[in-house]
């Protein structure tokens, strides 16, 4: 992503018209929900200042309410954009470039860590590194806790290490943001699979608090003939292989898993489906299809029915501008292979109910296939399983967005374990929050905002 000249940005911070409703960063009044921006990042102030060229007062401003705006700056959807007043009838502010140029600003002065003026002498343990465990281990940490996360890889940051690939977001953002909080007094513990390698009642006896902030991990299969040949991989089989080679981390015993010199097929329109595109290709495919069950939504969006809520409409990443077959409302009916390696997918077109059409069928090449249709919620083997907490109806972990509290004492949970598969912006909200509810916990009041 190529920053704006100055001139430009100031240009888009003046068109900011400092509404007297500002939806991009609003709540609605029907549900209390965010209408545009989940953290409520303040996005008139700074964008005020930046016209006024107090870049300074506009960083202070802006992680005043988020952790991590060089994550959200550059993998965020932009929610904000979608409800921004002049999106009504024109283009939005760019508010998400905006906030990325205030962060790298900031940064490139040096990012200073806040270190508390005191302790409390409580200890909490974060179970996840990834944004939402980040962002509540931060907060933790500068309200005086000794805060330990506990991370089951080799290396912090969940899914913004090992699934977004580095042609999205250099994984030196993290880094960057694990060397301010090591400094804050965060420790990291890595390696550390609680309730595999490392028992829940020793984390419950040696900690005041316990956040679980892990991620939704369990990917949606497609159980269809044919799924065991190989070749057939879940997309986070893919994706952080390709990460550990781009740091030079070991992978270790696995098989590797490349698209070069393939047909690949990724099944799944989303995010996750557009960076095994951009991956594919970078790893020399020969072709890569992408297959979504879903109708093709329209190229713009009605404006006066949806505004100020986040639009259907088609999405071109820069993955699929490179190079991919794209269809829509595309059935997988089975796999079929030779010698135990998948060859072909035998397909078919869905109606708007999902339903076959019947004379529709049709057949594709492939020597490797992504799934890439989403999770279903997290992992429950090991810790949840050992801690006993109690579960919603999605299989998330059971815990409300005032306390954050499990059904197990002491223990909170935040991000997407919490509230199933979102964008890492939800997840810094939650883990921020999550640190609110734990602090008052510990100490009877807090001065964390939520």
């Amino acid at each position: 992503m190529l920053p704006l000249p100055d001139k430009e940005i100031r240009d888009q911070a003046a068109r900011c018209m400092d509404c007297g409703v500002p939806y991009c960063h609003g709540t609605s009044r029907l549900t209390g929900a965010p209408t545009g921006c989940p953290v409520n990042n303040q996005i008139p102030d700074w964008n005020d200042l930046v016209y006024r060229g107090h870049w300074d007062e506009a960083a202070r401003n802006l992680h005043s309410t988020n952790n991590f705006p060089d994550f959200t700056g550059r993998v965020c959807p932009a929610p904000c954009e979608a409800s921004c007043t002049l999106n009504i009838n024109d283009n939005p502010v760019t508010i998400k470039t905006i906030e990325c140029e205030i962060a790298d600003r900031a940064i490139a002065k040096g990012l200073k860590p806040e270190v508390p003026s005191h302790k409390t002498g409580k200890k909490v343990a974060i179970v996840g590194s990834g944004p939402a465990g980040l962002a509540c281990a931060q907060q933790l940490a500068r309200a005086g806790h000794e805060v330990h996360v506990y991370e089951r890889w080799a290396k912090a940051g969940g899914l913004l290490r090992y699934g977004i690939p580095d042609f999205k977001m250099e994984k030196i953002h993290v880094e960057r943001r694990v060397e301010q909080m090591l400094a804050e007094g965060v420790a990291f513990h890595y390696g550390a699979d609680v309730g595999v390698n490392l028992a829940v009642e020793k984390l419950l006896k040696e900690h005041d608090a316990v956040v679980l902030s892990g991620g939704a991990e369990k990917p949606r299969d497609l159980p269809v003939p044919g799924r065991e040949l190989k070749g057939v991989h879940f997309a986070m089989e893919f994706l952080p292989q390709q990460n550990r080679r781009v740091s030079n981390e070991p992978q270790g015993n696995v098989e590797p898993i490349l698209a070069t010199d393939k047909k690949v097929v990724v099944i799944g329109g989303g995010d996750t489906g557009s960076d095994c595109i951009g991956t594919s290709i970078r790893q020399g495919a020969v072709s890569v299809t992408n297959f979504e069950i879903m109708p093709q939504p329209p190229e713009h969006e009605n404006k006066m029915i949806v505004w100020p809520d986040w639009p259907l409409k088609l999405r071109v990443s820069s993955s699929h501008e490179e190079g991919v077959e794209r269809e829509f409302a595309v059935l997988t009916q089975k796999f079929s292979g030779e010698n135990g390696h998948v060859k072909k997918l035998h397909c078919v077109h869905a109606d708007a109910k999902f339903k076959p059409v019947p004379g529709s069928e049709f057949e594709i090449e492939a020597d490797l296939v992504l799934l890439a249709m989403g999770f279903v919620h997290p992992l429950h083997e090991g810790m949840l399983k050992a801690l006993g907490v109690a579960l919603d109806s999605r299989g998330n972990v059971n815990a409300d967005t005032v306390q954050y509290v499990t059904s197990v004492p002491k223990v909170f949970a935040a991000g997407d374990m919490r509230r199933g598969q979102s964008l890492v912006v939800w997840a810094i909200r939650e883990g921020r929050q999550a640190a609110h509810a734990v602090d008052k916990f510990l100490m009877g009041s807090t001065t964390l905002p939520r």
